[in-house]
Protein backbone atom coordinates (compact mmCIF):
# COMPACT_ATOMS: atom_id res chain seq x y z
CA UNK A 1 0.00 0.00 0.00
CA UNK A 2 1.24 3.87 -0.40
CA UNK A 3 -0.01 7.00 1.50
CA UNK A 4 -0.91 10.26 -0.09
CA UNK A 5 -0.49 13.27 1.90
CA UNK A 6 -3.55 16.05 2.02
CA UNK A 7 -6.29 17.22 4.03
CA UNK A 8 -7.44 13.48 4.10
CA UNK A 9 -4.66 11.08 3.31
CA UNK A 10 -5.05 8.44 1.10
CA UNK A 11 -4.12 5.10 1.05
CA UNK A 12 -3.63 3.27 -2.90
CA UNK A 13 -4.46 0.21 -2.65
CA UNK A 14 -3.69 -2.99 -4.86
CA UNK A 15 -6.82 -5.27 -6.01
CA UNK A 16 -5.15 -8.33 -4.72
CA UNK A 17 -4.95 -6.57 -1.36
CA UNK A 18 -8.74 -5.60 -1.51
CA UNK A 19 -9.60 -9.39 -2.23
CA UNK A 20 -7.67 -10.85 1.19
CA UNK A 21 -9.95 -7.88 3.14
CA UNK A 22 -13.27 -8.76 1.48
CA UNK A 23 -12.60 -12.73 1.30
CA UNK A 24 -12.15 -12.60 -2.20
CA UNK A 25 -15.80 -10.48 -2.39
CA UNK A 26 -17.91 -12.60 -0.50
CA UNK A 27 -21.28 -12.44 -1.17
CA UNK A 28 -22.31 -13.14 3.05
CA UNK A 29 -19.72 -9.84 2.92
CA UNK A 30 -21.94 -7.51 0.71
CA UNK A 31 -23.62 -4.64 2.34
CA UNK A 32 -25.46 -3.22 -0.81
CA UNK A 33 -25.33 -1.81 -4.13
CA UNK A 34 -26.99 0.65 -6.82
CA UNK A 35 -26.16 1.70 -10.09
CA UNK A 36 -22.63 2.35 -10.00
CA UNK A 37 -21.67 -1.68 -8.84
CA UNK A 38 -22.01 -3.19 -5.11
CA UNK A 39 -20.47 -2.37 -1.67
CA UNK A 40 -18.63 -4.90 0.78
CA UNK A 41 -17.61 -5.13 4.06
CA UNK A 42 -14.21 -5.63 4.48
CA UNK A 43 -11.51 -6.08 7.12
CA UNK A 44 -8.01 -4.70 7.35
CA UNK A 45 -5.23 -6.53 8.55
CA UNK A 46 -3.63 -6.34 12.18
CA UNK A 47 -0.59 -4.19 10.99
CA UNK A 48 -2.58 -1.80 8.56
CA UNK A 49 -2.00 2.28 9.37
CA UNK A 50 -5.45 2.57 8.84
CA UNK A 51 -6.82 0.93 11.80
CA UNK A 52 -7.85 3.31 14.38
CA UNK A 53 -10.84 2.13 16.83
CA UNK A 54 -11.71 -0.57 14.32
CA UNK A 55 -10.10 -2.03 11.24
CA UNK A 56 -13.90 -2.74 9.28
CA UNK A 57 -14.01 -1.17 6.32
CA UNK A 58 -16.98 -0.59 3.25
CA UNK A 59 -15.33 -1.05 0.01
CA UNK A 60 -17.01 0.18 -3.19
CA UNK A 61 -16.43 -1.62 -6.61
CA UNK A 62 -17.82 0.00 -9.52
CA UNK A 63 -19.15 -2.33 -11.84
CA UNK A 64 -16.05 -2.40 -14.54
CA UNK A 65 -17.66 -0.95 -17.32
CA UNK A 66 -14.95 1.01 -17.59
CA UNK A 67 -17.37 3.91 -19.54
CA UNK A 68 -16.55 8.08 -19.17
CA UNK A 69 -19.11 8.01 -16.67
CA UNK A 70 -18.18 5.51 -14.40
CA UNK A 71 -14.81 6.44 -13.80
CA UNK A 72 -15.42 10.35 -13.96
CA UNK A 73 -17.51 9.37 -10.81
CA UNK A 74 -14.78 7.46 -9.16
CA UNK A 75 -12.47 10.26 -9.63
CA UNK A 76 -14.54 13.06 -8.32
CA UNK A 77 -15.18 11.13 -4.90
CA UNK A 78 -11.33 10.73 -4.88
CA UNK A 79 -10.88 14.18 -5.26
CA UNK A 80 -13.77 15.26 -3.26
CA UNK A 81 -13.10 13.46 -0.10
CA UNK A 82 -9.71 13.32 -0.24
CA UNK A 83 -9.43 17.34 -0.01
CA UNK A 84 -12.47 17.75 2.58
CA UNK A 85 -12.67 16.28 5.90
CA UNK A 86 -15.64 16.94 8.40
CA UNK A 87 -17.42 14.65 11.08
CA UNK A 88 -20.76 14.92 8.77
CA UNK A 89 -18.94 13.25 5.71
CA UNK A 90 -18.12 9.82 5.47
CA UNK A 91 -14.67 9.45 5.84
CA UNK A 92 -12.59 7.63 2.59
CA UNK A 93 -9.55 5.87 3.27
CA UNK A 94 -8.51 4.54 0.24
CA UNK A 95 -9.10 3.58 -3.24
CA UNK A 96 -8.17 0.97 -5.83
CA UNK A 97 -7.34 2.09 -9.48
CA UNK A 98 -5.93 -0.85 -11.35
CA UNK A 99 -6.43 -1.89 -15.05
CA UNK A 100 -10.01 -2.00 -15.12
CA UNK A 101 -10.57 -2.08 -11.55
CA UNK A 102 -11.90 1.22 -9.33
CA UNK A 103 -12.67 0.99 -6.23
CA UNK A 104 -13.10 3.30 -2.72
CA UNK A 105 -12.60 2.12 0.46
CA UNK A 106 -14.42 3.93 3.12
CA UNK A 107 -15.06 3.86 6.48
CA UNK A 108 -17.57 1.27 8.09
CA UNK A 109 -21.04 3.01 8.82
CA UNK A 110 -22.84 0.35 10.52
CA UNK A 111 -26.42 1.20 10.86
CA UNK A 112 -26.18 1.70 6.86
CA UNK A 113 -28.20 4.43 5.08
CA UNK A 114 -31.25 6.59 6.23
CA UNK A 115 -33.57 5.14 3.79
CA UNK A 116 -33.20 1.66 4.39
CA UNK A 117 -33.81 2.73 8.51
CA UNK A 118 -36.61 5.44 7.78
CA UNK A 119 -38.22 2.82 5.55
CA UNK A 120 -38.14 -0.66 6.79
CA UNK A 121 -40.64 -2.88 7.96
CA UNK A 122 -38.90 -4.79 9.72
CA UNK A 123 -37.01 -2.39 12.06
CA UNK A 124 -37.98 0.02 14.46
CA UNK A 125 -39.25 3.22 13.41
CA UNK A 126 -36.72 5.82 13.63
CA UNK A 127 -37.87 8.27 17.07
CA UNK A 128 -38.19 11.73 16.60
CA UNK A 129 -35.15 12.80 18.29
CA UNK A 130 -33.03 10.64 15.83
CA UNK A 131 -34.89 11.55 13.16
CA UNK A 132 -34.41 15.48 14.19
CA UNK A 133 -30.37 14.36 14.81
CA UNK A 134 -30.01 12.74 11.35
CA UNK A 135 -31.50 16.16 9.90
CA UNK A 136 -29.06 18.30 12.01
CA UNK A 137 -25.86 16.54 11.11
CA UNK A 138 -26.95 15.66 7.72
CA UNK A 139 -27.25 19.71 7.44
CA UNK A 140 -24.16 20.58 8.99
CA UNK A 141 -22.34 18.25 6.38
CA UNK A 142 -24.27 19.61 3.78
CA UNK A 143 -23.33 23.30 4.88
CA UNK A 144 -19.21 22.66 5.19
CA UNK A 145 -19.34 21.80 1.56
CA UNK A 146 -21.42 24.74 0.47
CA UNK A 147 -18.86 27.28 2.90
CA UNK A 148 -15.31 25.62 2.23
CA UNK A 149 -12.73 27.48 0.69
CA UNK A 150 -13.24 26.02 -2.42
CA UNK A 151 -17.67 25.79 -2.65
CA UNK A 152 -18.58 22.29 -3.42
CA UNK A 153 -22.40 21.19 -4.54
CA UNK A 154 -23.18 17.99 -3.67
CA UNK A 155 -26.39 17.61 -6.40
CA UNK A 156 -27.12 14.26 -5.27
CA UNK A 157 -28.63 14.83 -1.17
CA UNK A 158 -31.42 12.03 -0.60
CA UNK A 159 -31.63 9.34 2.21
CA UNK A 160 -29.69 6.36 0.19
CA UNK A 161 -26.58 8.95 0.37
CA UNK A 162 -26.67 10.00 4.12
CA UNK A 163 -25.14 7.05 6.27
CA UNK A 164 -25.32 6.36 9.99
CA UNK A 165 -23.07 5.34 12.57
CA UNK A 166 -23.52 3.21 15.46
CA UNK A 167 -24.81 6.76 17.59
CA UNK A 168 -27.21 7.63 14.43
CA UNK A 169 -24.82 10.69 13.88
CA UNK A 170 -25.18 11.20 9.93
CA UNK A 171 -22.49 11.20 7.44
CA UNK A 172 -22.82 12.53 4.03
CA UNK A 173 -21.60 9.85 1.30
CA UNK A 174 -21.12 9.20 -2.26
CA UNK A 175 -19.74 12.25 -4.10
CA UNK A 176 -19.38 10.92 -7.39
CA UNK A 177 -22.34 13.49 -9.02
CA UNK A 178 -20.72 16.36 -6.62
CA UNK A 179 -19.71 19.80 -8.48
CA UNK A 180 -17.22 22.82 -7.71
CA UNK A 181 -19.54 25.43 -7.07
CA UNK A 182 -19.78 28.91 -8.67
CA UNK A 183 -17.26 31.53 -7.56
CA UNK A 184 -16.74 35.22 -7.97
CA UNK A 185 -19.26 36.84 -9.55
CA UNK A 186 -21.30 33.93 -11.25
CA UNK A 187 -24.57 32.78 -9.97
CA UNK A 188 -24.51 29.21 -10.93
CA UNK A 189 -22.78 26.52 -12.70
CA UNK A 190 -24.33 25.07 -15.95
CA UNK A 191 -24.30 21.40 -16.31
CA UNK A 192 -25.53 17.98 -17.41
CA UNK A 193 -28.61 17.19 -15.58
CA UNK A 194 -27.77 14.44 -13.02
CA UNK A 195 -29.55 12.95 -9.97
CA UNK A 196 -32.00 11.51 -8.46
CA UNK A 197 -35.94 12.81 -9.74
CA UNK A 198 -37.75 13.52 -6.48
CA UNK A 199 -35.19 15.18 -4.77
CA UNK A 200 -33.72 17.32 -7.75
CA UNK A 201 -34.77 21.18 -7.39
CA UNK A 202 -37.22 21.64 -9.92
CA UNK A 203 -35.22 24.90 -11.85
CA UNK A 204 -32.21 22.53 -11.84
CA UNK A 205 -34.17 20.18 -13.69
CA UNK A 206 -35.44 23.09 -16.02
CA UNK A 207 -31.78 24.88 -17.07
CA UNK A 208 -29.04 22.40 -15.79
CA UNK A 209 -28.59 25.74 -13.71
CA UNK A 210 -27.02 24.50 -10.23
CA UNK A 211 -26.42 26.50 -7.29
CA UNK A 212 -26.18 25.61 -3.77
CA UNK A 213 -29.75 26.13 -3.35
CA UNK A 214 -30.32 23.38 -5.34
CA UNK A 215 -28.96 21.04 -2.44
CA UNK A 216 -31.17 23.29 0.17
CA UNK A 217 -34.28 21.86 -2.05
CA UNK A 218 -32.93 18.65 -1.55
CA UNK A 219 -32.88 18.80 1.99
CA UNK A 220 -36.21 19.92 2.14
CA UNK A 221 -37.87 16.78 0.85
CA UNK A 222 -35.69 14.63 2.59
CA UNK A 223 -36.90 16.61 5.82
CA UNK A 224 -39.88 16.15 4.72
CA UNK A 225 -39.06 12.23 4.55
CA UNK A 226 -38.45 12.39 8.16
CA UNK A 227 -41.24 14.22 9.54
CA UNK A 228 -43.87 11.77 7.45
CA UNK A 229 -41.72 8.77 7.22
CA UNK A 230 -43.17 8.42 3.36
CA UNK A 231 -40.42 8.02 0.25
CA UNK A 232 -40.24 11.39 -2.15
CA UNK A 233 -41.63 8.76 -4.88
CA UNK A 234 -43.93 6.11 -3.89
CA UNK A 235 -46.13 5.15 -6.50
CA UNK A 236 -47.72 2.49 -4.47
CA UNK A 237 -49.82 4.98 -3.21
CA UNK A 238 -53.08 6.90 -4.55
CA UNK A 239 -52.04 8.88 -7.33
CA UNK A 240 -52.69 12.28 -5.35
CA UNK A 241 -49.82 10.42 -2.75
CA UNK A 242 -47.35 9.36 -5.40
CA UNK A 243 -44.86 12.88 -5.20
CA UNK A 244 -44.19 13.52 -1.47
CA UNK A 245 -43.99 17.20 -2.23
CA UNK A 246 -46.88 17.59 -4.14
CA UNK A 247 -49.02 16.03 -1.41
CA UNK A 248 -47.75 17.41 1.73
CA UNK A 249 -46.01 21.02 0.65
CA UNK A 250 -49.63 22.71 1.01
CA UNK A 251 -50.42 21.26 4.33
CA UNK A 252 -47.15 22.44 5.90
CA UNK A 253 -48.50 25.70 6.85
CA UNK A 254 -51.39 24.28 8.53
CA UNK A 255 -50.83 23.89 11.77
CA UNK A 256 -54.21 22.17 12.47
CA UNK A 257 -53.57 19.97 9.46
CA UNK A 258 -50.07 19.13 10.26
CA UNK A 259 -50.99 15.75 12.50
CA UNK A 260 -52.31 14.15 9.30
CA UNK A 261 -48.73 14.05 7.82
CA UNK A 262 -46.52 13.15 10.34
CA UNK A 263 -45.23 9.50 10.09
CA UNK A 264 -48.42 7.77 11.97
CA UNK A 265 -45.46 4.81 13.22
CA UNK A 266 -44.62 7.77 15.63
CA UNK A 267 -47.62 7.48 17.41
CA UNK A 268 -48.20 10.33 19.69
CA UNK A 269 -44.36 10.58 20.63
CA UNK A 270 -43.48 13.96 19.18
CA UNK A 271 -43.15 17.41 20.15
CA UNK A 272 -45.95 19.39 18.28
CA UNK A 273 -43.80 22.84 18.46
CA UNK A 274 -40.64 20.72 17.29
CA UNK A 275 -42.84 18.91 14.27
CA UNK A 276 -44.60 22.30 13.38
CA UNK A 277 -40.98 24.27 13.50
CA UNK A 278 -39.69 21.48 11.14
CA UNK A 279 -42.46 21.60 8.79
CA UNK A 280 -42.45 25.41 8.62
CA UNK A 281 -38.17 24.83 7.70
CA UNK A 282 -39.22 22.29 5.24
CA UNK A 283 -41.70 24.42 3.50
CA UNK A 284 -39.01 27.25 3.69
CA UNK A 285 -36.41 24.38 1.96
CA UNK A 286 -39.12 23.73 -1.01
CA UNK A 287 -39.39 27.20 -2.29
CA UNK A 288 -39.93 27.13 -6.03
CA UNK A 289 -37.88 30.49 -5.86
CA UNK A 290 -34.29 28.96 -5.22
CA UNK A 291 -33.45 33.12 -3.75
CA UNK A 292 -36.07 32.75 -1.21
CA UNK A 293 -34.57 29.68 0.17
CA UNK A 294 -32.62 29.86 3.39
CA UNK A 295 -28.78 29.13 3.56
CA UNK A 296 -27.55 25.74 4.80
CA UNK A 297 -25.82 27.63 7.48
CA UNK A 298 -29.33 28.88 8.57
CA UNK A 299 -30.86 25.78 8.22
CA UNK A 300 -28.47 24.30 10.38
CA UNK A 301 -29.17 27.16 13.36
CA UNK A 302 -32.91 26.21 12.76
CA UNK A 303 -32.33 22.88 13.83
CA UNK A 304 -30.43 22.98 16.22
CA UNK A 305 -33.52 24.04 18.97
CA UNK A 306 -34.70 20.89 18.13
CA UNK A 307 -32.21 18.53 19.45
CA UNK A 308 -33.47 19.35 22.79
CA UNK A 309 -34.76 16.32 24.18
CA UNK A 310 -38.82 16.35 24.80
CA UNK A 311 -41.22 14.77 27.08
CA UNK A 312 -43.00 12.14 25.86
CA UNK A 313 -47.08 11.66 26.25
CA UNK A 314 -48.16 9.00 28.78
CA UNK A 315 -49.69 5.83 26.52
CA UNK A 316 -52.59 5.35 29.44
CA UNK A 317 -53.25 1.91 27.81
CA UNK A 318 -49.61 1.07 28.95
CA UNK A 319 -49.81 1.78 32.56
CA UNK A 320 -50.48 -0.84 35.02
CA UNK A 321 -53.64 -0.35 37.48
CA UNK A 322 -53.08 -1.16 41.20
CA UNK A 323 -55.85 -1.50 43.44
CA UNK A 324 -55.31 -0.93 47.54
CA UNK A 325 -56.92 -4.18 49.44
CA UNK A 326 -55.84 -3.33 52.01
CA UNK A 327 -58.57 -2.28 55.13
Amino acid sequence: MRRYTGSNPLTAFTFNELKTITGNFRQDYMLGGGGFGSVYKGYLSEDSPERTQSNTVAVKVHDGDNSYQGHREWLAEVIFLGQLSHPNLVKLIGYCCEDEHRVLIYEYMPRGSVENNLFSRVLLPLPWSTRMKIAYGAAKGLAFLHEAEKPVIYRDFKTSNILLDQDYNAKLSDFGLAKDGPVGDKSHVSTRIMGTYGYAAPEYIMTGHLTPRSDVYSFGVVLLELVTGRKSLDKSRPAREQNLTDWAAPILREKKKLHNIVDPRLGEDYPIKGVQKAAMLAYHCLNKNPKARPLMRDIVDSLEPLQAPFDVPIDKSTLTVYSDNSN
